[in-house]
């Protein structure tokens, strides 16, 4: 396998403490578009959110069916990563972004006409594979500009806007049922896709000089990939944040049944908690930021593992008491929140010390595990139908201990400043 050796910080443009000297006009440019192509997943995932149960009930199917339509997403959103990643490693980073771009918004329009949910179920599957360009492409951006404490702190930026995406989706979801049926909701999504094909256009340098990028075709990817299995640290780190997103995924997939089926809320008082759940997100990624540097990036990805841990034994015990809403909500917004602990820090550590040329095949590593465990987390929520939070809560509660375990396992065996 042959790739390119990584220059030296100063050599890149880099500060003494891995940070890229970015113009302020040029770096808000960028936090703005990154965060956005970050934002894909949620956008995809949770804009139809509050009508899974009127698309159910439309395509005469079951509750697991429809949420199998979310499992396809995030199946496609782990498959297209792993294809995306060493192709932006090989290519640079702008022709596999706009690729992806291009057919996420083609892909978006034709789940308009989806006759069956079969059939919506394979466009969600290819629509997944061609928005996943833009979330590797985009961690795999920020790890050629910063490493180490810079990049978690960019990671934490990029949560201001990538942050709003979960907040403000259910809720236009849910105004869009006011005045359109389900389909609706992909035609928007296709709008979406076409703006952000316009922006990286316009915005987005390349950042992966064709003297950086790898060579070796199939082979040096495979090699990559296993360089980067056989890492203990590497693979703690992205297995945390992969179970971390699980329990997310979890809450995603099933809190749509659970709060409007099992405890009444309408599709739009979903939509605000939801929002709310999502604010915190934000909030706790800012908090990182700001303690990033000061704090370690381990310990702050122990306390927002330990905030989601808490969370989620909160929750199994609110709902196996019957404790109601009054219980339920405080408990799903601590598992919510911790995410802005827990994902720029598994990130940045997982990615810390990757030479750039790697970057993109490490990224998609971390994103095939990331959506592929959501993903098999989510049929698990409605398993035993839309009438009980019991499998919700109890999945939730599973791969949150099981994130906790996969950090302890990352643990350097001598300390390190992060």
């Amino acid at each position: 396998m042959t790739r390119a050796e990584p220059r030296p910080a100063a050599e890149a443009g880099r500060t003494g403490t891995g940070r890229r000297r970015d113009l302020p006009a040029g770096r808000l440019r960028t936090i703005v578009i990154l965060g956005a192509l970050t934002a894909v997943a949620p956008l995809s995932i949770d804009m139809y959110l509050p009508a899974l149960p009127r698309l159910a009930d439309d395509l005469s199917t079951g509750t697991s069916t429809a949420q199998l339509t979310l499992t396809s997403c995030v199946v496609g959103l782990a498959l297209g990563q792993a294809v995306a990643g060493p192709l932006s490693d090989a290519w640079g980073r702008r022709r596999p972004l706009m690729i992806g771009l291009a057919a996420y918004a083609v892909a978006s329009l034709l789940c308009v006409a989806a006759p069956s949910v079969q059939t919506l179920i394979a466009l969600r599957l290819v629509q997944g594979m061609a928005g996943a360009a833009g979330i590797v492409i985009a961690r795999a951006i920020v790890r050629d500009r910063y490493d180490g404490v810079a990049a978690a702190r960019f990671f934490s930026t990029l949560m201001l806007v990538n942050g709003l995406a979960p907040i403000l989706a259910p809720v236009l979801g849910g105004q869009l049922l006011r005045v359109t049926p389900w389909p609706g909701v992909f035609a928007v999504l296709a709008g979406i896709g076409v703006a952000l094909l316009l922006a990286a256009l316009a915005g987005l340098e390349e950042t992966l000089p064709p003297e950086r990028r790898a060579t070796g075709g199939v082979r040096a990817t495979l090699g990559t990939f296993r360089s980067l299995l056989a890492d203990r640290a590497f693979v703690g780190y992205a297995a945390a944040l992969g179970l971390s997103f699980a329990a997310m995924f979890t809450y995603i997939s099933g809190s749509p049944f659970v709060l409007q089926d099992v405890y009444g809320l309408s599709p739009q008082a979903f939509s605000a908690v939801f929002g709310v759940n999502a604010l915190g997100i934000v909030a706790a990624g800012q908090v990182s930021g700001r303690l990033a540097g000061r704090v370690p990036l381990r310990r702050l990805l122990g306390v927002g593992l330990a905030i989601e841990t808490a969370g989620a034994v909160a929750l199994v015990a609110a709902v196996l008491a019957g404790a109601g809403l009054a219980a339920v909500l405080p408990a799903l917004f601590l598992v919510v929140a911790a995410q802005g602990l827990v994902m720029p820090n598994a990130t940045a550590l997982a990615l810390s010390g990757r030479p750039p040329g790697v970057a993109g095949s490490a990224s998609a590593l971390i994103g095939v595990g990331q959506f592929a465990l959501g993903g098999a987390a989510a049929p698990l929520a409605g398993i035993a139908g839309p009438d009980t939070a019991v499998p919700m809560t109890v999945t939730i509660g599973a791969v949150a201990l099981a994130a906790v375990a996969a950090a302890v396992i990352a643990r350097p065996r001598i300390a390190s400043p992060n």
